[in-house]
């Protein structure tokens, strides 16, 4: 068994949808970002890359290549996922926690999870989505941006 942590954040902006985990969470502001600015799956894909031993995120999909602008993360989840079959290692489970003051994120904790285990190719049980707030501390308190922390465990096939 291999571990990997990921982290990510982005600032909050007018003008974007809010996607997080691949599902579009009804707010009047989104995430900035040369992708669609996701960074529950950009946090999950630096956990996984840093499992294998594989950099991060921006080694793999560098936001100075105009293929990745405004492209869906979960493409860039899915990409991930062809390496880490390829390397012959499968996903064990997922553990968040989404930062954010506002929105309200639990409500949507089950479609993320469902959505997520459809491309990480494991059951939802294996899948956990915490939603945290920052007790209205620094920029994320001030509702300003949304973090994430994500830890992956990887198994050999």
């Amino acid at each position: 068994m291999k571990v990997g942590i990921g982290y990510d954040i982005h600032k909050l902006v007018k003008g974007r949808k809010l996607i997080l985990g691949g599902i579009e969470i009804k707010f009047s502001k989104g995430l900035s970002g040369h992708s669609d600015g996701d960074v529950l799956t950009h946090a999950i894909i630096d956990a996984i890359l840093g499992a294998l031993g594989k950099g991060d995120i921006g080694k793999h999909f560098p936001d100075t290549d105009s293929r990745y602008k405004n492209i869906s993360s979960l493409v860039l989840l899915k990409e991930t996922m062809k390496l880490l079959t390829k390397s012959k290692y499968r996903i064990n489970n997922l553990d968040t926690a989404i930062i954010a003051e506002k929105p309200k994120i639990a409500s949507y904790s089950g479609k993320i999870e469902e959505r997520l285990a459809s491309v990480l190719k494991v059951k939802k049980e294996f899948i956990n989505i915490k939603a945290k707030t920052n007790e209205g501390l620094g920029e994320i308190g001030k509702g300003k941006a949304i973090a994430c922390f994500a830890i992956v465990s990887i198994l050999r096939h």
